[in-house]
């Protein structure tokens, strides 16, 4: 008999402002209030029936939720996407990863440009849109790669796949995550290749994320030591490096990570299937489109029922986010916030779990759940 772990992140759903959230000016916030109010007819049975809109903070649940049904308080500081998956796979950080609210050092960019021979434009702080229409021409008409970051902890690096390749965009990313050590290591550096003409210009689904590496055993490594395959889907690879993973299928949105799901769900395996569907963070919470984000929750309840029908009796499949990013909140940036979590096993009566603190429930579980 198979035993398997379905874990599925949907990037950014938050449920409501965590107690030290003012301290991140994210006092209020609430992603999926903010995307229910918004769109007032949106439709969302399976997701209500397993119990979504019973968690603490929500309401219009149901008397009798199919899964078990609470919410998950971040321990380590930050609302950055690498700490919030980290936390679930079981490290929780100490201090946060570092941010560059003012662009990185003058010292690092001549750094970089020295090690990928070319220099750079940018090194603001920016959305990614935004960036490539503000520096695309310049971009076009010099070959400079663009450099930019955000409230998060990354370094991103955009250019236009005719300009430089995708495989050279990235060979650059590569030699920025050699670069940033101590101080300046972030958690992630993002390869950003876009297309298209200025004032049309478009990313591509050929994003790559180069992640810092572990500072310990993740859930992830646990796992594939012990023999069990590991399947990561959208950018979970990135975000552990590579490490503790049987199989990584990059997607190239919800669409595609949705079909995946699907199809790997339906493959006999013991071990865990971990996906995460990136478009509600990054199409609809950073930009501030909480339609666009309503309907991506609309697509992924249509979902379940095909999903739920591949559950064996000894599988398991947990619903959680990694943060927020409430499109109706101020800026652009991730907001720090409670994330769901809904648990679904054939045989178990489902039952409230309240608040949970620490993310790290999320391994606990699939950990209990495997035997291990």
């Amino acid at each position: 008999m198979h035993k398997r772990a379905i874990l599925i992140v949907l990037d950014s759903l938050g449920v409501g402002a965590l107690p030290d959230a003012a301290a991140y000016g994210d006092e209020g916030s609430h992603t999926l209030q903010s995307v229910l109010s918004a769109c007032p007819g949106i439709r969302l049975p399976n997701l209500k029936g397993l119990g979504l809109l019973n968690i603490e903070g929500l309401s219009h649940g149901v008397p009798m939720p199919l899964a078990s049904y609470g919410r998950l308080q971040e321990l380590s500081p930050g609302k950055d996407t690498a700490t919030g998956h980290w936390e679930m796979a079981g490290l929780q950080l100490a201090a946060p990863f570092p941010t560059f609210p003012n662009g990185f050092p003058a010292e690092f960019i001549a750094e970089l440009e020295r090690a990928i021979g070319r220099k750079v434009l940018g090194n603001v702080v920016a959305s990614g849109l935004a960036v490539i229409e503000k520096f695309g021409q310049e971009h076009l008409r010099t070959g400079q790669p663009i450099v930019y970051t955000s409230a998060d902890s990354v370094l991103q690096i955009a250019a236009h796949e005719e300009i430089i390749k995708p495989e050279e965009l990235y060979a650059i990313c590569r030699r920025a995550r050699e670069l940033l050590k101590g101080p300046l290591a972030v958690g992630r550096v993002i390869a950003r290749p876009f297309v298209g003409a200025p004032g049309q210009f478009s990313r591509t689904g050929r994003r790559h994320d180069f992640s810092l590496q572990p500072f310990g055993e993740t859930l992830l490594d646990r796992l594939y030591s012990a023999g069990c395959e590991v399947v990561a889907v959208g950018k979970i690879g990135d975000l552990f490096a590579g490490r503790g993973v049987s199989r990584s299928i990059p997607t190239g949105g919800n669409e595609d990570g949705i079909r995946v799901l699907l199809e790997e769900a339906k493959k006999p395996f013991t071990g865990l299937l971990f996906v995460n569907l990136v478009d509600f963070d990054m199409l609809y919470g950073h930009r501030r489109d909480p339609i666009g984000y309503g309907a991506a929750l609309e697509a992924f309840d249509r979902c379940l029922p095909e999903l739920i029908s591949a559950l064996g009796e000894e599988d398991l499949l947990l619903i959680t986010g990694d943060h927020g990013c409430d499109p109706c909140f101020l800026g652009t940036d991730h907001t720090r916030e409670y994330v769901p979590l809904l648990a679904l096993k054939r045989g178990s009566p489902p039952r409230p779990l309240g608040t949970l603190r620490g993310f790290g429930h999320v391994s606990a579980m699939i950990l209990s759940h495997l035997g291990l």
